[in-house]
């Protein structure tokens, strides 16, 4: 321990409980390691630096310099609830929050239905930043297992007679890090039981615009008659996520109660930030956008299938995803995935190990996060031979898993 390290420990007051769960972000600390450029990364879920839209300040709708309403800039609210009618979402702009990114939304989330021991339902995997945004409030994980269908609607009935959970958390379309999305038939009867339950959904839908082929987007929220909902949405992965803006829909008995929680937390969002967003979906320079994007990331994915063909057989097992960001792939034999991540690392190369998406250790099995998106295609086939080689030097052998199921 160094004398400033002894002096930190020696002067930090009484901190409270809930700082005892704060875990550090292992992705934030392996894409502080990518910004080298001689690393190959498929760790983040990050946009194409290059695909991303000009920012461009000048002329934006009224001044947005001063403070803002909390619920955020009225154009931009109407923007997204006329997206979300056109998925079949029946909300009205008045229900739209705007919020720092949607992970501000999984926090909003967090504050308002979780105390110390809530149970909390979620997918197994799921998103890692949710689990440990949940676990800062205290939550008791549930997982729920997971198939290329989408999760057992029985099974979580089930969950939910034996410990009625606060909430239940899904990614039903290109799911993090699975890449599975729900089809209609388990979209609708997921919606059936927690309507018959009457607990809430909170649904996180942040790569429904990245789509590669055809599939079933339509938010379950969309089938709920009775319970209670919360719609997460981001602009992150389709526009730049440096400006920050996020957003969430929500029934009209949970709206004000989030609205409250935003106030407290930081006002309001980047006022400049929506106005340019407002503007930018105005035009057909937006869809122009959003179709370059799926497919530029369509050759990637391609790319990044055909190299995992050439390398990985024998090493695991894959799906081809058809949207999103993410390969997700279950490795063939017992692996120390944090441990090849250090070896990858030396080897200038970055991938997300599996570990961290699962909300229960006993739910784990070998497996890691490749995102195809960011990397150019010469080194997408390049990075993948690279961690082929790293892989088998660590995978234990064993028996290959019969399924992708979890």
């Amino acid at each position: 321990m160094t004398a400033m390290d002894a002096h930190n420990a020696a002067s930090t007051p009484p901190l409270s409980r809930r700082t005892e769960r704060v875990a550090g972000s292992l992705i934030r600390e392996i894409l502080k390691v990518t910004q080298r450029l001689e690393v190959i990364s498929f760790a983040g879920g990050l946009p194409a630096d290059d695909l991303m839209p000009k920012l461009d300040f000048a002329a934006l709708h009224g001044d947005p310099r001063q403070y803002g309403a909390s619920e955020g800039e009225q154009p931009l609210r109407e923007a997204v609830a006329a997206r979300l009618a056109g998925l079949g979402l029946a909300c009205d702009a008045e229900q739209v929050l705007i919020t720092s990114g949607s992970q501000q939304g999984i926090d909003l989330v967090g504050k308002l239905f979780i105390d110390e021991g809530s149970p909390v339902l979620l997918e197994a995997p799921s998103y890692l930043a949710a689990i440990q945004a949940f676990r800062v409030y205290g939550a008791e994980f549930h997982g729920l297992r997971l198939s290329e269908d989408g999760i057992d609607p029985e099974a979580l009935r089930q969950a939910i007679a034996r410990r009625r959970p606060a909430f239940v958390y899904l990614i039903p379309t290109f799911q993090n890090p699975t890449g599975y999305c729900y089809s209609e038939a388990n979209r609708r009867a997921v919606a059936a039981v927690l309507d018959e339950a009457g607990v809430p959904l909170v649904e996180d839908d942040p790569y429904r615009d990245l789509a590669y082929g055809p599939a079933e987007r339509t938010p379950i929220c969309a089938y709920l008659r009775r319970a209670p909902w919360v719609y997460l949405g981001s602009f992150s992965k389709i526009t730049a996520p440096g400006l920050r803006i996020g957003y969430l829909a929500a029934s009209p008995a949970l709206f004000p109660w989030l609205l409250r929680l935003k106030q407290a937390s930081d006002l309001h969002s980047n006022r400049i930030s929506q106005a340019w967003l407002a503007r930018f979906l105005e035009g057909e320079a937006f869809e122009r956008h959003l179709a370059n994007l799926a497919g530029v990331y369509a050759e990637r994915r391609d790319t990044m299938q055909a190299s995992l063909q050439r390398h990985f057989s024998g090493l695991a097992q894959w799906r081809l995803p058809d949207g999103g960001l993410f390969f997700w792939l279950r490795l063939s034999g017992e692996c120390d995935t944090l441990a090849a991540l250090q070896i990858a690392l030396a080897s200038n190369i970055a991938f997300m190990p599996g570990d961290p998406f699962f909300p229960l250790a006993e739910q784990r099995y070998p497996a890691l996060r490749l995102n195809f998106s960011h990397a150019a295609p010469a080194d997408i086939e390049r990075g993948v031979a690279r961690l082929a080689q790293v892989l088998g030097e660590c995978i234990e052998p064993g028996r290959l898993t019969p399924g992708l199921a979890a």
